[in-house]
């Protein structure tokens, strides 16, 4: 099968999120994050929050629609061969880097061999065995196997471009060096980030406004007085906020982000013997209250599920969500059937982000007679340590591909689950195997399978799915894209 998306067909692509016509635009878009740039190098980005940082300043060679759609950047077109294991991509010319340097297919070489080994960026190309210049536009991906998500993740945000000199002399972690729309001024690092639009750039109508400036303000109170004040125009909200920002005339977006609930890794008990029970697992379902910690935490924006695939997408299966009913008497009798009917202790991290949802679990667990005891540390220390816990709490960003959040929630290493350990289960062994070698038509059901299973196994202790909130001033629209939790500048438009 032949697999081909040419410029006409993704022409519109360019203008995602887009409302309307773009009229000159000289206002000044002041965005509060969540969190601060994790890198400006692409290669060591994170995809969460560095959505508005990284397309300030660098082009990818495709994006996402707000569909999850692939649409066409600096790649124009692309092919995939009949076996599925080449993926030829025409490059757009006329591109500079910020140095001066010229983007053409060497560049591109540059920058996917720079991404293809990067510690965040590699999981797009773990399948990829050359990658190699065919002319001066013209690119080939040659994989050593068929990959269903590569194109899904460099849409996402591992496709950023970069000058190869910056890749060579190794200065992308000190600041940006990119082909993208703006130009990173002055800043202040860690509190805030000024860019100013640079002049003639290819696609200067996606991107209207003269001045982008973006602040770090992980406190949420602090962001939403910022709108208040008129220091920010855009934010990422609480949707308690909501009744405020709709009496003060704000325009409010949300997107589905991610599951809430306990990452469980150790499900064959090596480190911690009851997560080894099927039946432990089962009871850390039914005793947690996903409805009323929906309301009572994420004040009610996003769906009670038991799922990682996100509600309404092909892949999830709106029966199992009747698998695990809350129910504290019949999660004791689970215990009590594992032989810990006098529960168990265990050490789970905590830091301020999740500090939220802790009194949830000291409570759950109290009732359950499991003595918990917390390893307190930050943000930046969690997602480095979290990994190393039999299980922690966890808000884990969903895909609405089903093949891309396949992979990314079971069957490829991920910061919260370096180590897969489904190869210990010959059962869903067999079937995530059967997914991957599926013909693409063919994968969808077989995922479904893989769903269904991995929720009767009690896979994870989902709670729900929750949704991003955006709140804007009345002059600018944001349109939430899923699987980012701050949606690129594409999708950030002057009404």
């Amino acid at each position: 099968m032949t697999t081909q998306i040419k410029a006409a067909a993704v022409a519109l692509a360019i203008s995602i999120g887009m409302t309307g016509s773009v009229a000159a635009q000289t206002s000044e878009l002041k965005i509060g994050n969540f969190l601060d740039v994790t890198s400006w190098d692409p290669a060591l980005a994170d995809i969460g929050f560095d959505g508005p940082y990284m397309s300030a300043v660098y082009d990818p060679l495709v994006t996402l629609d707000a569909d999850g759609d692939i649409a066409a950047v600096l790649a124009t077109d692309w092919e995939y061969s009949d076996d599925l294991l080449t993926l030829t991509m025409n490059l757009r010319s006329g591109i500079t880097f910020s140095d001066g340097e010229i983007f053409d297919a060497e560049a591109a070489v540059a920058s996917l061999e720079h991404l293809k080994s990067g510690a965040r960026s590699g999981e797009a190309y773990l399948k990829v065995d050359s990658i190699m210049a065919v002319d001066a536009d013209t690119i080939e991906i040659r994989l050593s196997e068929r990959d269903d998500t590569m194109l899904y993740l460099m849409g996402l945000g591992r496709s950023y471009m970069m000058s190869p000199e910056a890749i060579i002399s190794d200065t992308l972690t000190t600041g940006p060096v990119g082909s993208g729309p703006y130009t990173l001024e002055a800043s202040v690092p860690g509190s805030e980030y000024h860019f100013s639009k640079k002049p003639g750039h290819w696609d200067e109508a996606t991107y209207p406004y003269e001045a982008i400036s973006i602040y770090p303000i992980i406190d949420h109170t602090a962001r939403h007085n910022a709108m208040l004040s008129g220091q920010l125009n855009v934010a990422y909200a609480q949707p308690l906020n909501n009744d405020q920002a709709t009496m003060a005339g704000w325009n409010i977006a949300e997107a589905p982000s991610g599951w809430v609930g306990l990452q469980i890794l150790d499900h064959a008990g090596d480190r911690l013997a009851p997560l080894g029970e099927l039946e432990v697992r089962q009871a850390l379902n039914h005793a947690f209250d996903g409805a009323a910690i929906l309301q009572a935490i994420g004040q009610g924006a996003g769906n009670v599920t038991n799922q990682v695939f996100p509600v309404g997408t092909p892949a999830y299966d709106a029966e199992l969500d009747s698998m695990y009913v809350y129910n504290m008497e019949a999660a004791k009798a689970l215990l009590a059937e594992a032989g810990y009917a006098d529960g168990f202790s265990l050490n789970m991290p905590m830091s301020p982000i999740f500090a939220q949802w802790q009194p949830v679990v000291q409570q759950t667990f109290g009732e359950l007679g499991i003595d918990v005891t917390w390893d307190d540390m930050q943000m930046p220390d969690y997602q480095i340590n979290a990994p190393t816990y039999p299980m922690f709490i966890a808000l884990i960003a969903v895909d609405n591909d089903p093949s891309a959040n396949f992979a990314r929630q079971v069957a490829t290493s991920q910061w919260y689950n370096p180590d897969p350990d489904y190869t210990k289960f010959p059962e869903v062994n067999d079937l995530i195997e059967t997914a991957r070698l599926a013909s693409p038509e063919d994968q969808l059901p077989i995922i479904r399978q893989v769903n269904q299973k991995l929720t009767e196994l009690a896979w994870w202790s989902v709670w729900y799915q929750a949704a991003n909130t955006y709140h804007s001033t009345a002059d600018v629209s944001v349109t939430g894209v899923t699987g980012m939790m701050f949606p690129t500048l594409r999708f950030v438009q002057p009404n």
